[in-house]
């Protein structure tokens, strides 16, 4: 496995070329996902391999503030009777906006910056908007700070369903029906959304078009509850998402970016099965993290051969089309008559240990240590600017 420890970045000093690489885990943010970003840096900060690389620890609070965390992942588990979140009152962070300089300094009230010492890549275990959709990517963009993961454009497109499917349409990719609910028109033209809306048939999907996790999703079996389905999407993003329901299974596949420019390289598929009854009729939010019993990983996926083929290709194809960088993971509908469907991609998947992502690599021979050694290697060898 080619690993971070062997590289030596341009960022360190040149007095100290064996040091550990400095990461800074970036976790929290303003979205709707912060106790899973939470969840998510946790398990990093238990998998990092120490001895290779020093770790900030540095939390967005759900106002924005950037923070000092400690370096302890208990306070960040996400459990049924603990819902992390980053504290508002801890000393303040300074990033850099300089290409000239990737320290980071912590300010505390009344008392002189300290710095928290210079930076060689930002791991940014974001979801959501304000972190996922290429907003910190930019920040850090301006700065020439390294960072894991995909770049402006992919982040934004891959966060918003919308012009993620119209990429997906333009290169070729099939996709489900679906309409979109912009604010002004359910303001102005609610009518004819709904007219749109019911050429797509029950049931639907109503979702937040730039959120995760599963937040703010409802299925609607009878078109008097839409109104209230979209209302509830509404508080995550005022922008939504209707897709038609699709008859089948939801297969998943994991992407890696290739190195010096090779293709991206994808996993064994993956399907996640919501077994009966545990008042999940879809994989809701508290399947995902809270009820661990609810929920099956098969992997690879019990689906034919030449299907997983169809379903890796897609994938790299999705990831591609996008430009993504580092990681991504893409979903993919299996029909009853064999037809399959991209559905979306996410450009930074679910990471704890048991998240799908990890789990698929896992399954195709590659530990979620080394997973990380991986994407920081990645995030390393990119050169700066525009690419």
């Amino acid at each position: 496995m080619r690993g971070a420890p062997g590289i030596v970045s341009e960022a360190m000093n040149s007095d100290q070329p064996t040091r550990r690489i400095r990461v800074a885990l970036l976790f929290g943010g303003r979205s709707s996902e912060h106790a899973v970003s939470c969840a998510t840096a946790a398990g990093v900060m238990r998998a990092i391999d120490r001895a290779a690389y020093d770790i900030i620890p540095v939390g967005i609070a759900p106002d924005g503030r950037w923070v000092v965390v400690a370096d302890d992942p208990a306070p960040l588990e996400l459990t049924t009777a603990n819902r992390p979140e980053v504290p508002v009152d801890a000393p303040s962070v300074l990033v850099p906006t300089s290409t000239r300089d990737r320290t980071l300094k912590a300010l505390d009230a009344g008392e002189i910056p300290t710095e928290l010492g210079e930076v060689d890549v930002v791991f940014p275990l974001l979801h959501g908007p304000y972190g996922e959709d290429g907003t910190v990517q930019g920040l850090l963009e301006l700065a020439d700070i390294r960072y894991v993961g995909s770049g402006v454009l992919a982040s934004a497109v891959g966060m918003d369903k919308h012009y993620m499917k119209v990429v997906f349409a333009g290169a070729g990719l099939p996709v489900g029906p679906y309409a979109v609910v912009p604010d002004a028109r359910w303001r102005h033209e609610r009518e004819a959304v709904r007219a749109e809306i019911a050429a797509l048939g029950l049931p639907v999907f109503v979702k937040p078009a730039r959120a995760g996790s599963s937040m703010g999703i409802t299925k609607v079996t009878d078109a008097g509850a839409l109104d209230a389905a979209i209302e509830a999407a509404r508080e995550h993003d005022l922008k939504v998402l209707v897709e038609a329901a699709i008859v089948g299974r939801e297969i998943e596949c994991a992407v890696l970016q290739g190195h010096d420019g090779a293709p991206p390289r994808t996993s064994e598929v993956g399907e996640i099965v919501v077994r009966p009854g545990h008042g999940h009729e879809f994989y809701d939010f508290e399947a995902k993290y809270l009820d661990g019993s609810a929920v099956e990983l098969s992997c690879p996926a019990d689906v034919p051969p030449e299907v997983a083929d169809t379903i890796r290709a897609y994938a790299a194809r999705a990831f591609s089309a996008l430009g993504c960088e580092g990681l991504a993971r893409v979903d993919c509908f299996y029909t009853d008559d064999g037809t399959v469907l991209v559905n979306e991609i996410n450009t930074m998947p679910g990471f704890t240990p048991t998240s799908m992502y990890p789990q698929m690599w896992r399954a195709s021979g590659l530990t979620y240590p080394d997973l990380i050694d991986e994407l920081i290697a990645l995030a390393l060898e990119r050169p700066l600017g525009l690419r």
